[in-house]
């Protein structure tokens, strides 16, 4: 049974103070070879789709759904790109982590145009050779590997 706002739940014991969460994304490529981004509501910055892992789901389950609630798009997973875990965070809120974050890349089986606009202002298909900077070194660096073919890699 997964159990809903894990990261509220953790901060109400331990406030702002450093901790490590888990995370899990998508690198999602349509069959032009062009790389669907996120524009984020948090810090309009470009980015993969994923998010949080809640108690009790792996981290395929957890890419699954934040794409399904951050693009509409319902994604099944390909294969692993990486695990990058040397990464520190410090939110607007100040609340610190060291964050860790299972990448994937991922197909789209289809759409359901319902998704979270407040995550997402804006989503869009890039070309490889015409990507903009990402928003944090965490998800350049597994983009590069995808990117790069260098599938299981780990930081």
């Amino acid at each position: 049974m997964v159990k809903k706002d894990y990261i509220k739940w953790i901060r109400s014991k331990v406030g702002h103070d450093e901790i490590i969460l888990n995370f899990a994304g998508a690198v999602i490529e349509n069959d032009k070879g062009e790389i669907l981004l996120q524009k984020r509501g948090d810090n309009g910055g470009w980015g993969l789709f994923g998010g949080a892992m809640e108690l009790g789901e792996s981290a395929e389950e957890t890419a699954i759904r934040e794409v399904q609630e951050e693009s509409g798009y319902m994604i099944e997973v390909d294969r692993l790109v990486g695990i990058y875990t040397k990464y520190d965070c410090e939110y607007g809120n100040g609340d610190k982590a060291q964050t860790i974050v299972v990448l994937f890349s991922c197909k789209i089986l289809g759409n359901s145009d319902d998704y979270d606009n407040s995550e997402t202002v804006e989503m869009k298909f890039f070309a490889r050779n015409n990507l903009p900077k990402l928003f944090n070194q965490q998800h350049t660096d597994g983009l590069n590997d995808y990117l790069a073919g260098n599938y299981g890699s780990y930081r």
